[in-house]
């Protein structure tokens, strides 16, 4: 199944190669490559276009870990002239086999650089969002329950079968949470308290869509289960009409999730795609990442929506781990998690 999906992926990146083009019509027009979550209202991009010339040709493929192996398979001929979405969980691997190439935008000072994982300047960060458990809290009181505050709570037979998670393999957030408890418990001992959830009846799906609108009480799909890895931000998606949240985030189980922007080596259009890169953390554009894709803007000074304020406030601390410990063990971790929760 894994090979046949890998060829699926092969073969459309290569159709998409062929259709790629930095001319249309005499026209200038730049291709990013993106994952399905990308969002900007085609006004926005508009307004890009007449203030530029250059018109803006969005292509999305899969979530961040479909995307980055596009781009690693199609790094010869590349499939568009710049790239956003590859996080922190898979850049590691993109800047390894060389897909994106230097530039270090005008305003990289004014808050990207925070997130700076290359010396070469090859990625820019473009938002920040933490990855973490989401509790129903209505359906947590009506079972007289209180909100797990932690990892072990989650593990306890209080929570029996009311997690469900992505699956690491497949799933940007689901890896993510995967290394939140590495970084909590350790190389050592990470594998155990797997063993834990899954003796504790967690739900694996393959990715956020299902988990967070099919399985999940709180969200509009009203699945039976009360506990979701999803964002520290999704709670601002769940006011009621009373004003007040009706999720919350469980903020001791976050990892830190940077998604990046870059303009791709060898592509036939680079100097505009620069410009891309320079409006993905122009003041403009950051000031819609909170609404449109419910992340945090990188940018300093960019005021959040008020009700983040009350729903949604960022995790003082999250887990974070080095990019190159993520090279290094990314894929051995996945086949040891494997092992554990699919046996």
């Amino acid at each position: 199944m894994r090979r046949l999906s890998l060829l699926l992926v092969v073969a459309a990146t290569l159709t998409a190669s062929c259709t790629s083009s930095t001319q249309s019509n005499g026209e200038r027009t730049v291709v990013l490559v993106t994952h399905d979550s990308f969002t900007v209202e085609q006004s926005v991009l508009d307004r890009f276009r007449a203030d530029t010339g250059i018109k803006v040709d969005v292509r999305k493929s899969g979530d961040a870990g479909a995307l980055t192996t596009q781009l690693v398979l199609t790094k010869a001929a590349p499939i568009g002239d710049v790239a956003f979405g590859v996080d922190n969980t898979f850049a590691s691997r993109a800047l390894a086999e060389g897909v994106f190439a230097e530039y270090r935008p005008a305003d990289a000072d004014k808050g990207p650089q925070k997130f700076a994982v290359d010396g070469l300047n090859r990625l820019t960060a473009v938002d920040v969002g933490d990855v973490c458990v989401n509790v129903d809290l209505a359906t947590l009181a009506g079972r007289e329950l209180a909100t797990p505050t932690s990892f072990e709570d989650l593990a306890d037979a209080r929570y029996k079968d009311m997690l469900v998670i992505e699956d690491p393999a497949t799933s940007s957030p689901g890896l993510a949470f995967l290394m939140a408890t590495v970084a909590h418990y350790g190389a050592k001992d990470w594998p155990n308290y797997w063993k834990r959830l899954k003796d504790n009846g967690v739900k694996v799906v393959a990715g956020w869509e299902e988990a967070y609108t099919q399985e999940f009480s709180g969200s509009s799909g009203k699945g039976p289960r009360p506990l979701v890895v999803s964002y520290a931000s999704s709670p601002s998606a769940e006011v009621g009409t009373d004003g007040k949240p009706r999720t919350a985030a469980v903020l001791d189980t976050c990892f830190r999730q940077v998604e990046y922007a870059g303009v791709l080596a060898g592509a036939k259009n680079q100097d505009d795609a620069r410009k891309v890169v320079d409006f993905l953390i122009s003041e403009t554009f950051q000031k819609l990442v909170a609404e449109s894709m419910y992340v945090y803007p990188v940018r300093d000074g960019i005021a959040l929506p008020e009700a983040w304020q009350k729903a949604s406030p960022r995790p003082e601390s999250p887990a974070s781990l080095p990019a190159e410990d993520i090279q290094a063990n990314r894929e051995r971790w996945i086949e040891q998690w494997r092992t554990v929760v699919r046996g």
